[in-house]
């Protein structure tokens, strides 16, 4: 599928589109040449021995006999571009979303900011979104004949207090009981909309979605990563895997990073890394875990020689961010910190 739109700030037949609300750049508009999307990886499976079944396909009809059997294609990613008439890079951003969840997490934030995405389409990079393997738009298998683990599906408890709006013991069904933290930066008046674009959530399907990620990697080429929590650790072996192709990566509480001792840090040495933390990461003591594991990476990194900035945003004044980042209230001056790091450090 593409769809090709000319939008502009002036001119015959162009279009000014509004970057809603603050920018990180002064242009009026964001200028767009193309609009498009694509599925790249997966592969052909065929699936047999399966026994037929009684299914129903449409509401208020019979059940049908349904035979599972036959040729399918699995493990492919879905990626939807948008490129402008004049970016300022030749560096595009590939923005990769956590668990659970699907590009949407940075198209728009729940109460109706103007997301990430679209922020850094304003500062005139080009932005890929993708939807991992099993979530979106991408494909998933049928379980339990191929796939090894059925779906998990978050609660909004889990999502409340793992995600950190909350702490332990705060939520509750009844959204007038619930106790976010004081300091809190996530918009809770709109915590259901995030429930809503929450996605099942497949453990067996990081293989995939891997060689999806590195497939889109040699596609674009030249370019640049953003990662959010589990795309953490693709985004480190996507890197790993082809360092002429990625020019930087940005890692939003990544959950974990590789063991340097099982890593040739010298091919990453010229890559610079940026990663950054919220607030209340004592509130599980997951957090403190993956916290650890990224700051060994990160310190071997710089002892090797390479390129790797820390930021925990409460030292630097931005108190009472959850682990959505990109959608807290302060997400806007969050993009503003990384899109200045890109414009020094990727090349």
């Amino acid at each position: 599928m593409k769809r090709r739109a000319f939008l502009a700030s002036g001119g015959a037949g162009a279009i000014a589109v509004s970057t809603g609300g603050a920018a990180l750049a002064d242009d009026a508009g964001i200028r767009v040449r193309e609009v498009g999307s694509f599925h790249i990886g997966g592969s052909p499976i065929t699936l047999s021995g399966a026994e037929p079944r009684e299914a129903y396909v449409a509401e208020g009809q019979p059940p049908a006999r349904v035979d599972p059997n036959g040729d399918f294609e699995t493990g492919q990613v879905y990626v939807q571009y948008v490129r402008l008439v004049r970016p300022r890079s030749r560096l595009p951003l590939l923005m990769w979303h956590g668990g659970g969840l699907t590009g949407a997490c940075f198209e728009s934030t729940p109460d109706g900011r103007a997301g990430w995405q679209q922020r850094f389409l304003a500062s005139g990079l080009d932005v890929y979104l993708a939807d991992g393997f099993g979530g979106g738009r991408a494909s998933w298998q049928r379980y339990p004949e191929i796939s090894l683990a059925e779906p998990l599906f978050r609660t909004k408890r889990e999502l409340w207090e793992l995600f950190r709006v909350g702490p332990a013991g705060s939520y509750a069904t009844d959204a007038a009981r619930r106790r976010p933290y004081a300091d809190t930066r996530f918009p809770v008046a709109s915590f259901e909309a995030l429930v809503r674009q929450t996605v099942p959530r497949f453990r067996t399907y990081d293989r995939s979605t891997q060689a999806g990620y590195d497939a889109l990697v040699v596609k674009v080429g030249p370019s640049v990563i953003l990662t959010h929590s589990a795309a953490g650790p693709l985004g480190f072996a996507a890197t790993i895997a082809a360092p002429d192709h990625v020019r930087a990566h940005v890692a939003i509480e990544p959950s974990g990073a590789p063991d340097p001792s099982t890593v040739d840090l010298d091919r990453l040495r010229r890559i610079p890394h940026l990663i950054i933390w919220g607030d209340h990461l004592d509130a599980d003591d997951s957090w403190g875990d993956l916290y650890a594991s990224t700051r060994r990476f990160h310190d071997a990194l710089r002892k090797a020689g390479g390129r790797s900035t820390w930021i925990d945003l409460p030292t630097m004044g931005h108190r009472g961010n959850s682990h959505m980042i990109m959608m807290d209230a302060n997400s806007h001056q969050v993009a503003h910190l990384i899109d200045s790091w890109l414009k020094k450090n990727a090349r």
